[in-house]
């Protein structure tokens, strides 16, 4: 496993779905709600991004250069310290607003720790179920593109794979795709307009027992639970890409 994977996948991945969790989660847009306020995180020798908070939203940008906090790390392993609660940043900008970083943001962060690892008897209210698939979904697909872009194994499934876009989702609930373009992926939080191939899982139940490894995927498939089609090399090698996904989020 490669730290500086890892710190493209905990900074557009893990923190990146904080725009679905203030979009999903009722305590999540009441803690935003009427703030305006952007955190920039400068990783050395890896990503740079800036998750913005603005008219009861969250969305995440390129670059650090217009935040109000900054966050700089020396190097990816320093990076994924913080994700990991072993690192505590110093900001480098934005002292007046450290507030906002200590209290809200942390909370917002916990409230995504319970929904990415939660408890088995949280699972059993249905809402919470949902919310937390969802979130998880998001995950998957940016950390997804994040291997396929800088994971070594991952650069060479990449690599094979055709320009195209690749639908993924659960039946008549949400979706998502991944452009593939020059051997580069980029992530979309939305149905497409057309797709090259897809992956569809029958129900959200399907999708979260393969996202927690409870089923297998090719049995799945074989017994009408996921459905794939199209360019099948294409859906190949995006699977081969997803195998090491779930090495970097055990």
């Amino acid at each position: 496993m490669d730290e500086r994977t890892l710190a493209y996948i905990n900074l557009y991945a893990v923190l990146g779905s904080l725009r679905e969790l203030c979009r999903l989660d009722d305590e999540a847009k009441r803690l935003i709600k009427g703030e305006d306020i952007s955190i920039g995180f400068s990783v050395k020798g890896g990503p740079e991004a800036t998750l913005v908070f603005k008219d009861g939203e969250c969305k995440m940008v390129p670059g650090c250069e217009s935040c109000n906090i900054k966050l700089p790390f020396g190097s990816p392993k320093k990076f994924n310290g913080l994700i990991n609660g072993t690192v505590t940043p110093i900001p480098s900008k934005g002292f007046t607003k450290i507030g906002f970083l200590l209290k809200k943001f942390t909370k917002l962060t916990d409230i995504l720790t319970s929904y990415l690892r939660p408890e088995e008897d949280a699972l059993k209210d249905e809402r919470f179920f949902e919310v937390s698939t969802k979130v998880m979904f998001y995950v998957i697909v940016e950390a997804l593109c994040q291997v396929g872009n800088n994971d070594k194994i991952g650069r060479f499934s990449a690599g094979n794979t055709v320009d195209g876009n690749v639908k993924i989702g659960v039946k008549d609930q949400f979706y998502a795709y991944i452009t593939v373009k020059d051997h580069h992926l980029t992530p979309h939080h939305e149905e497409p307009a057309e797709y090259m191939s897809y992956m569809i899982f029958e129900d959200i139940h399907t999708a979260r027992d393969l996202f927690d490894g409870k089923i297998n995927a090719i049995v799945s498939v074989a017994t009408g639970k996921v459905r794939v089609g199209g360019m099948m090399f294409q859906v190949d090698n995006i699977n081969r890409i997803l195998d090491r996904v779930a090495l970097y989020l055990s």
